[in-house]
């Protein structure tokens, strides 16, 4: 690269923020402005010129606004890149750049301010007092859980007595909403199908229906709850008128043999419940390595206090609510509604998304500390287990893992061993939970 003669200054904003002014010397300018009509001519086309042979100032008459934007964006690039690598100093997102164009015969000068990711010594990591749930699986869990899976291989049957709504039971409703005199189009569904304790609804609704039967219509009112996502209802009563139309229950499979020839990995019925049990097993490892990780990031972010960059907290709001959009949109909710609720998500998540991002900081400056890293065989390993959890041949697929998400995936790794490395140097106490009890 030429040598760069050029002034720069370099100012701490903040921790997160720096600003660099630079000052580029007219020869420069004139450098790089010769280069740029030099490009312009080439393909001019001037009236009573030929292509390639309009002098420089009959360019500089029809182009030369064009010609000075593409010079300071030039020498914006140029000269903004080139100053962070020499100073040592990565920005984490585009810079805000102050100008005031080019003046004949002066240097050109601009700056540029941005965030940066935060130079902290963690301390505070080893040493901590933690608390461990005792993991303990009751015959009951996997008695409900069980319960749970043969409901799935109910069937609905109509019913054909003549009985009350209850619990449990399948309703087919035609229902509208009244707030404050107002029809509302969002709350008037017709042949909607409805579980009774499914809490589909709103708190309160499905409980009116029971007890009733098939061909009444009744109408009660309750309250939206303070908090409900559609801010304009939300606190409000509202007045609901429902037409029941049929009732159906679910016909439970007796749990037998026969009812374990619906699974072909299992031969009996203990097998089945051995699986149950090792699932329940796994899903509690998950939270008790949850609930001792959230333990560790608010200890560690109680001893360490630092400013995070605005750039990353907005980054991962903007992950939060994209999550959250999707989740909506899957239960068929109206991508308009979806927009609207939506909305007033971004100060719902700010806190949280700045606790994310500390910890990710903190974390990733832990393991620079201690020397702890991620091998290229651990990766590959981890990549392995994702295949086959997908069963997929890994071979196949590796070649569908992209950089970004096998970035993802190392950062995973290093933050596992990083919460194993913290543990290992905290006095861990075990506690029982009754509720856990065989």
């Amino acid at each position: 690269m030429e040598e760069i003669d050029i002034t720069v200054k370099v100012e701490e904003i903040s921790p997160v923020k720096k600003k660099i002014s630079i000052d580029v010397p007219w020869s420069d300018v004139q450098k790089e402005r010769d280069k740029v009509y030099r490009n312009i001519g080439k393909t001019a086309k001037i009236k009573g010129f030929r292509q390639g042979k309009v002098p420089r100032k009959i360019l500089q008459l029809h182009y030369e606004k064009y010609a000075d934007d593409e010079v300071i964006s030039n020498l914006i690039n140029k000269y903004y890149v080139s100053s962070l690598e020499r100073n040592n100093i990565k920005a984490i997102n585009q810079p805000q750049i102050d100008q005031n164009g080019i003046e004949e015969g002066k240097s050109f000068s601009f700056s540029a301010t941005f965030e940066v990711e935060p130079q902290i010594d963690p301390v505070g990591y080893t040493g901590m007092t933690l608390e461990k749930e005792d993991l303990v699986v009751t015959e009951k869990e996997v008695e409900d859980r069980l319960e749970e899976i043969r409901k799935m291989f109910g069937t609905l049957e109509e019913v054909v007595e003549d009985r009350a709504i209850r619990e449990g039971d399948f309703v087919t409703i035609d229902f509208e909403g009244v707030v404050e005199g107002e029809k509302l189009e969002d709350m008037k569904r017709n042949d909607y199908f409805l579980e009774i304790g499914s809490k589909t609804m709103i708190p309160g609704f499905e409980d009116q229906i029971v007890g009733e039967k098939i061909g009444h219509t009744k109408e009660f009112t309750i309250k939206f709850p303070d908090e409900y996502q559609i801010k304009a209802v939300a606190g409000k009563d509202a007045t609901f008128t429902v037409k029941i139309k049929t009732l159906k229950e679910k016909i439970l499979p007796q749990l037998d043999e026969n009812f374990v020839k619906n699974f072909e990995r299992y031969e009996s019925l203990d097998a089945l419940k051995a699986d149950i049990r090792k699932s329940i097993v796994d899903e509690k490892q998950r939270k008790i390595d949850t609930a001792l990780s959230t333990q560790i990031i608010d200890e560690l972010i109680k001893e360490n206090d630092f400013e995070v960059p605005s750039y990353f907290v907005e980054q991962q709001i903007f992950f939060m609510i994209t999550e959250a959009q999707k989740r909506l949109m899957s239960t068929g909710m109206d991508p308009q509604m979806i927009s609207q609720v939506s909305e007033t998500w971004h100060d719902r998540y700010k806190d949280e998304a700045i606790r994310i991002v500390k910890s990710s900081i903190l974390l990733k400056n832990i393991a620079h500390k201690e020397n702890i890293d991620v091998t290229a065989e651990e990766l590959e390993e981890r990549l392995k287990e994702i295949a086959q959890q997908y069963s997929q041949d890994y071979e196949k697929v590796s070649g569908s893992f992209d950089e970004d998400m096998k970035e993802n995936i190392k950062s995973d790794l290093l933050n596992k061993k990083v919460f194993e490395f913290i543990q290992s140097k905290a006095t861990i106490k075990i506690i029982e939970k009754e509720a856990n009890a065989v």
